[in-house]
């Protein structure tokens, strides 16, 4: 998991409602019959809980399935320098990655160690899939299939921090130091995922669209680190990426399930979430000094393109069109309010980007980052 990832750019934080030194416009006006405003929703329904509860024997085979075992997944030494070859052939093998790696500039270090700070931070990840009732791991080794994703999951997420982190401090270009800081810091500090409200429904549509948004931003780092000139690198983030893809596949199937067996509760979970506003998983980032380092990293990745208005758009496009939710039927009045609302808002952002992108190139200039040694 990554930086939502969802949303990390001048247009993120004005739809997530995340904090930024830029004044932000009013948000956008929902246009939708009035029967759709001020809707109630009930936090957690008894029979949501059974709906998990009757789709285990359906999750062991669409969702579990979907981890590799161990002995088939890579792991981060198969990428990195072999420290038990001999000192003079470990030490080259340090100097070729720290030449590759100088064609990178420092604004693509600031993402890459954002991206490594937010996969870090793991432990929060897991225990907000534990706050979520019907699917959490109730004993810490339930053998429930939900329990058992949330656990392999986790354990197939962490190999990515692990490598980044390695490559990074091998590369001599960052910080570790205020790194590391950050890292304790955004594990002490947590996530707000209070508007999950304990809903699996909520909390999967999240996921959808965090590991959606995450497999396109590493993408498009190795895409950065090739045209850079280090294919090493380029490789790492594309094999990051294709592990969020795959994470992705699982809950996107999750939706499209729920979509199946109770649509209208599911289609009012989406727009729920997509009204609300979205806490990024790292947007309590800190580094000791920077209150808005978020907000600054955010910015960097949407200026060098890692994750742009276009991306975000593109993820809510690509989810809209797999889950076919223009063409769902059978929902009820409140149902069939957030199905126009969420169908029409990749127009709508489309409409706000040249906004966006002229206040991406304004209010973030010499802007330092401690990552990097203080530069900008």
């Amino acid at each position: 998991m990554q930086t939502l990832t969802f949303t990390t750019s001048p247009l993120a934080c004005m739809l997530s409602g995340g904090a930024t030194n830029l004044r932000r416009p009013q948000p956008i006006k929902n246009k939708v019959a009035p029967s759709c405003r001020h809707q109630t929703y009930q936090s957690l329904r008894h029979d949501k809980v059974e709906v998990f509860k009757s789709l285990e024997s359906w999750a062991s085979e669409h969702v579990v399935s979907l981890l590799k075992p161990a002995e088939r997944c890579w792991q981060p030494s198969e990428f990195l320098p072999e420290a038990t070859r001999p000192d003079n052939d470990f030490m080259d093998e340090v100097r070729a990655l720290r030449e590759r790696t100088n064609g990178l500039p420092d604004d693509y270090f600031v993402v890459l160690v954002g991206d490594m700070v937010t996969e870090e931070a793991l432990p929060t990840y897991q225990s907000a899939l534990n706050s979520l009732v019907g699917v959490r791991d109730e004993t810490g080794a339930s053998p429930s299939p939900w329990a058992t994703w949330i656990r392999a999951w986790t354990a197939e997420e962490n190999r990515h921090g692990d490598l980044l982190r390695s490559y990074l401090y091998l590369s001599g270009r960052v910080d570790m130091l205020m790194i590391d800081r950050t890292v304790q810091y955004l594990i002490g500090a947590g996530m707000d995922h209070s508007k999950w409200e304990n809903d699996p429904y909520l909390g999967f549509v999240f996921t959808s669209f965090q590991e959606r948004a995450t497999f396109v931003s590493h993408s498009n780092t190795a895409r950065l680190a090739k045209e850079g000139g280090d294919p090493i690198l380029a490789k790492i983030c594309g094999t990051i990426a294709a592990d969020e893809k795959r994470h992705e596949n699982a809950y996107v199937r999750i939706i499209e399930k729920l979509l199946e067996i109770d649509p209208n509760e599911t289609m009012v979970a989406i727009g729920k979430m997509l009204r609300g506003k979205i806490l990024m998983p790292a947007h309590l980032m800190y580094d000791g000094r920077d209150p808005h380092l978020f907000q600054h990293f955010a910015h960097v990745a949407h200026r060098i393109g890692v994750y742009t208005p276009n991306d975000y758009t593109g993820v809510l496009e690509s989810l809209i069109g797999r889950w076919r939710l223009e063409k769902l039927q059978g929902l009820r009045d409140n149902g069939k309010c957030e199905q126009e609302f969420v169908c029409s808002l990749p127009r709508r952002i489309k409409t706000l980007k040249a906004f966006t992108d002229k206040k991406a190139k304004e209010g973030f200039e010499g802007i330092k980052f401690n990552w990097i040694f203080n530069k900008k």
